[in-house]
């Protein structure tokens, strides 16, 4: 009795972490549970895929009940009789009032969001509005950072003074290097229309960049350092690979969702993202503002995603941007290398991590000094 007891107050627990109840001491303490309690963190992960199901079919639910608020409404103005079709079945709705200019309306508002939900399944997209881009607003934070007292360099090699003023940088994400000669990947809508980019590694020093490639649909973007104070680093340690990867499987993070860097870690919750879209995976994470171009890394530092977004109605729902994505960039970049650039043609990326067998504090000392800050205006 005490046992099953103490089940339902963890269930409990694990429902208002989820929804976002607990208050920041009670999310402390439950966050230490989690990682001292394999048990507990399997729990949630499991809990929050069962709340992500209720949700599904609830809109599933609220869809039938839109079929056959339509039907009732056109009833009731004699345009087609009173019989209520079964299941409110699309099928029923076109054989029997393709005819009835009202209906046909009707039809092509459905059909549009059905089909718009079919692409969407086998093409990445945009966010929608359940969703929350992770770029971080950095107006209100501009305080310089370690060694942020120099000027910014964006304007060196069209030989303007050092005195140039230092560039108002409006929003950051997070990038990590690809290639040691100064490629790093992030996300797409985080360099989106901007004027300016610098990158920021965890020692402070800020170098100018520029975007080499850019794909909104998969929301993948190469920026290269271009800056003379930048020196090269070895290959990453860290490895990209294009195998899936397990449900529940442990993975990690690191980030800039403020001016330091930040780890994460969490599970794989489902290897598609929103409504089932193939190209990106659901993962169970705490994220921020900021960590939008983030690595998300499995227990063998092996990239397997990009984060790039988190539900707003669902507590440590984030989504990735799947690791293949990353491949296929690297391929565009290099077909379309109109310069001939030798840099671009050697770009490969690493698929043996040598970060395997390492403990986890070891493996973010080595995977640092790749990430970087993406500030844009």
């Amino acid at each position: 009795m005490e046992e099953q007891q103490n089940n339902i107050t963890l269930i409990d627990a694990v429902e208002r972490y989820i929804m976002g109840e607990m208050n920041s001491d009670e999310r402390l303490q439950f966050e230490n549970l989690r990682k001292a309690d394999s048990n507990v963190d399997q729990m949630v992960v499991e809990h929050t895929l069962f709340v992500q199901k209720l949700d599904r079919f609830n809109q599933w639910e609220k869809f039938q009940t839109s079929l056959n608020e339509i039907h009732n409404h056109l009833s009731a103005q004699g345009k087609i009789d009173a019989e209520k079709p079964k299941g409110g079945k699309l099928i029923y709705l076109f054989n029997r009032f393709k005819k009835t200019t009202a209906i046909a309306a009707s039809i092509a508002g459905i059909t549009a969001l059905i089909v718009s939900g079919i692409i969407g399944s086998v093409t990445p997209k945009a966010p929608a509005n359940q969703f929350e881009i992770l770029k971080r607003d950095i107006n209100t934070l501009a305080q310089k950072s370690k060694i942020q007292d120099r000027e910014i360099k964006n304007l060196k090699q069209s030989g303007v003074s050092a005195n140039t003023p230092e560039i108002p940088y409006t929003n950051s994400g997070t990038g990590f290097l690809i290639d040691g000669k100064g490629y790093l990947v992030t996300n797409n809508h985080v360099i989106l229309k901007a004027q300016n980019i610098a990158v920021q590694n965890n020692d402070g020093k800020e170098f100018v960049a520029k975007v080499v490639y850019s794909n909104a649909e998969t929301d993948i973007a190469i920026v290269k350092i271009d800056d003379p104070d930048f020196k090269p680093l070895p290959g990453t340690p860290y490895s990209f690979t294009k195998k899936s990867t397990d449900l529940a499987e442990p993975i990690f993070t690191l980030g800039y969702p403020r001016e330091e860097i930040v780890y994460g870690q969490g599970y794989l919750s489902s290897k598609t993202g929103y409504n089932g879209d193939t190209m990106s995976c659901q993962i169970d994470i705490r994220a921020d503002n900021g960590n939008s171009g983030s690595p998300v890394l499995n227990e063998n530092g092996e990239v397997i995603g990009i984060l790039n977004a988190r539900q707003k109605d669902a507590e440590g729902v984030a989504f990735a941007v799947q690791s293949r994505s990353i491949f296929n960039a690297v391929n565009d970049l290099k077909a379309k290398n109109d310069a001939g650039e030798t840099a671009i043609k050697d770009i490969k990326l690493n698929t043996k991590s040598a970060l395997i067998g390492l403990k986890r504090p070891q493996q973010t000392k080595k995977i640092e000094e790749y990430i970087y800050m993406v500030k844009v205006n």
